[in-house]
């Protein structure tokens, strides 16, 4: 009698608890999915009027002010953004509701002016920083609240990139390296697959990638994909560490805020001008695209971090998650054509590699490559994939992800 007895109370408590989470997956995938199609279409404008009136440029410098003044108004100018996100998911570190306004409009100014940025980044902040203000309206405790507030960035990036699956992933896995928080898992599906539908309601328009074709599983095949992973692990660590010099050299000798932020917007123009090529403001989702066609400069991928190690550690807003896509299928394309592969099937591996590299979450790396660009590759995808995060080794473009469980060792 006890014994079934105590089982009809754990039934039962699951159940109130599994019911809790579709009710709250639900209503902040409504939420946030809301939020984040208005921001995909304020991204889309500023990209769109940016492209036909190439002259806004120009205005990159004050755009970075009204960001500093933005940011020093509402008393946040030392927020770190999402690794204040990730900080929160470990310590009971407050995300405020501001967070969310300034970095969407800030990133909506960044990219309206040409600063080399991504979205996703501002994605998760923008999901982070609403997830974990629905849980203080509810009152939740501070475990529940961080349950939430996965489940807020998983919703932001659904609806931002179109990859429901691997943003449910991503939320759970970014915060620690080698460990998953399941009990996030319902709610985050939820989240993200509301969020998913709110914006196809709400008419996001979605990146359509070219289709990659299959490649059969071979030896020499297999070998040319590992030194290509190889690569795209040295490429995510230059990466990082190239937005830790750049940020520590920017503190040293432009101490100023505003004065930092402005010389960093002339430095755009500047090499932009010297290059003779626009394709490295904004997002560069047109030149991803590209690639994956087979088509790439030779320096796109240096030229696109040097732009984005410029713009972002000067305190312009947005995310490194794009210009790591854009990044990692212009050096694949170019790499897999020395190597006599096709180029569009090496770009996405390179896309997906360093990806995987620079964020250490190797399942969400792998499902985003399957929802992009099919299963028929999936091999190579997890070559590249197991290989990037292996030797990617502690760098992050997150402070605050914790390193859990050895990549190296059992410990």
């Amino acid at each position: 009698m006890t014994s079934f007895k105590s089982c009809t109370n754990t039934v039962a408590f699951n159940a109130k608890n599994f019911l809790k989470w579709i009710v709250i997956g639900t209503v902040t995938g409504i939420i946030i999915g809301a939020i984040a199609s208005a921001f995909a279409h304020c991204l889309s404008f500023a990209a769109n009027y940016r492209e036909e009136n190439p002259n806004i440029l120009f205005l990159l410098p004050i755009g970075g002010l009204i960001i500093v003044f933005l940011y020093k108004t509402l008393h946040y100018e030392n927020n770190k953004g999402t690794d204040d996100v990730i900080d929160n998911i470990h310590h009971d570190v407050n995300v405020p509701l501001k967070m969310s306004f300034l970095i969407f409009v800030s990133t909506v100014i960044t990219v309206l002016c040409g600063g080399s940025v991504g979205r996703e980044g501002a994605a998760l902040q923008i999901g982070g920083s609403l997830g974990s203000q629905i849980g203080r309206w509810l009152k939740f405790s501070k475990e529940d609240r961080k349950i939430i507030l996965m489940s807020g960035m998983a919703a932001a990036f659904s609806a931002l990139f179109g990859t429901p699956i691997a943003a449910v992933f991503f939320s759970m896995e970014v915060a620690s390296v080698g460990i998953m928080y399941y009990a996030a898992l319902v709610p985050c599906i939820c989240a993200s697959l509301v969020a998913h539908c709110m914006a196809i309601f709400f008419h996001v328009e979605e990146e359509h990638f070219p289709m990659i074709a299959e490649q059969g599983l071979g030896l020499e095949m297999g070998g040319k994909v590992l030194i290509l992973a190889i690569c795209c692990a040295l490429l995510s660590i230059l990466f990082c560490k190239s937005l830790e010099i750049m940020k520590g050299l920017y503190k040293k000798y432009l101490k100023n805020a505003y004065i930092r932020i402005v010389v960093a917007g002339l430095l755009v123009i500047l090499m932009t001008y010297l290059i003779g090529s626009r394709d490295y403001l904004g997002t560069g989702m047109h030149v991803i695209v590209k690639a994956l066609s087979g088509e790439a400069v030779p320096y796109a991928f240096l030229t696109k971090m040097i732009f984005t190690v410029v713009t972002i550690t000067a305190g312009y807003k947005g995310g490194e998650i794009v210009p790591s896509f854009f990044i990692g299928a212009t050096f694949g394309c170019i790499f897999g054509q020395l190597l006599g592969l096709p180029a569009e099937f090496t770009a996405s591996l390179g896309m997906i590699g360093v990806f995987c590299g620079v964020t250490n979450c190797p399942i969400a790396s792998l499902l985003i490559g399957f929802e992009l660009f099919g299963y028929h590759n999936a091999y190579y995808l997890l070559i590249v994939t197991a290989v990037s995060y292996m030797l990617s080794g502690n760098y992050s473009l997150y402070h605050t992800q914790k390193i859990m469980y050895s990549k190296l060792e059992y410990k």
